[in-house]
């Protein structure tokens, strides 16, 4: 057996651990949860974010599935009331400012607050092996600016509780820092990034403001990015860098019983509409770390990034 094939054996052999793993319910010294517990997951009409919310409801979460368009979400969200989850419904376009601010003002009035936030809500216009960035705006606008939007707006909702309160990030590996094949090439921006010291929201702006400039220009070919994906690896590099600072900023400026714990999570390949419905993982499987993320219990687990259950850095 080669190299591919063994690692192919081996991922598969992992999904069936999870897959396994996902038919233990959670005892009740675990479940810091209940019907009360209110979850919210961005661009959840399909795809992974459907499932996501899917799942979070099944085991007992009151989950607000939210997308851009309203009448996907009304027939998403109906789906899973008649199968008797508590599922609500409400439109929110991640790029609208005022979207954004109606969304928060309702979820107030008719619960009072949150505990969990999904950001799922993504774009990517390449297919296979195409690497266009003719829509690198529409995409880091959305994978990166409008997670932090949707993000700050929604902290102050975030419930104080014991078991702290949860945001997750679905973001991808093709956005690490250190990964092999996929990285920038700058190493100085490379080591400030890495080094929670100098890293810093003005760092991350900076390089997407960069990158934005040399898609304009024509130069980003030469410009040391990524070369899978360009303009989604890059938008999910800011997610990750993201999620590591607002992680430390949480855990420096909020006592016990306001924590946050943040973290976001790679959910493979998945077969959906955004991989041209040619992924090799099911929206099942992709959702299952996030969800296990959102719920694990009495783990003080922040900034990290995972892929099927296990922490693999940034």
């Amino acid at each position: 057996m080669g190299s591919k094939e063994r690692t192919k054996d081996k991922k598969e052999k992992r999904r069936q651990e999870i897959s396994l793993l996902r038919t233990i319910p959670y005892s009740d010294h675990q479940r810091w949860w209940s019907v009360e517990t209110v979850a919210v997951v961005t661009g959840a009409n399909r795809g992974i974010g459907f499932e996501i919310v899917r799942q979070l409801a099944g085991h007992g979460v009151t989950v607000i599935l939210t997308s851009r368009e309203a009448s996907a979400g009304i027939e998403a969200s109906s789906v899973l009331q008649e199968l008797g989850l508590s599922v609500a419904f409400h439109q929110l376009d991640v790029l609208d400012d005022s979207s954004i601010k109606e969304f928060c003002e309702w979820v107030k009035e008719q619960y009072g607050g949150i505990d969990i936030l999904v950001n799922n809500a993504g774009v990517n216009f390449n297919l296979g092996s195409e690497n266009s960035v003719e829509f690198a705006r529409m995409v880091v606008d959305t994978n990166y600016y409008a997670i932090k939007k949707v993000t700050k707006a929604m902290i102050p909702l975030i419930r104080p509780s014991q078991a702290g309160g949860r945001i997750v990030n679905v973001s991808s590996r093709l956005g690490r820092v250190n990964g092999k094949r996929n990285r920038i090439e700058n190493e100085e921006l490379r080591a400030k990034l890495n080094d929670l010291e100098t890293l810093s929201e003005e760092l991350i702006d900076g390089m997407m403001s960069k990158f934005l400039e040399q898609v304009e220009d024509g130069s980003w070919e030469s410009g040391g990015w990524p070369l899978t994906n360009t303009d989604y690896s890059v938008s999910k590099l800011g997610v990750n860098c993201y999620t590591r600072l607002l992680a430390k900023e949480m855990a420096d400026n909020r006592g016990e019983g306001e924590k946050i714990f943040v973290n976001c999570y790679c959910p493979g390949w998945v077969k959906t509409a955004m991989t041209g419905w040619a992924g090799t993982i099911s929206a099942e499987d992709g959702a299952d770390t996030g969800v296990w993320l959102a719920l694990l219990p009495d783990q003080a687990i922040t900034g990290k990034f995972f892929a099927e259950r296990r922490e693999i850095g940034f």
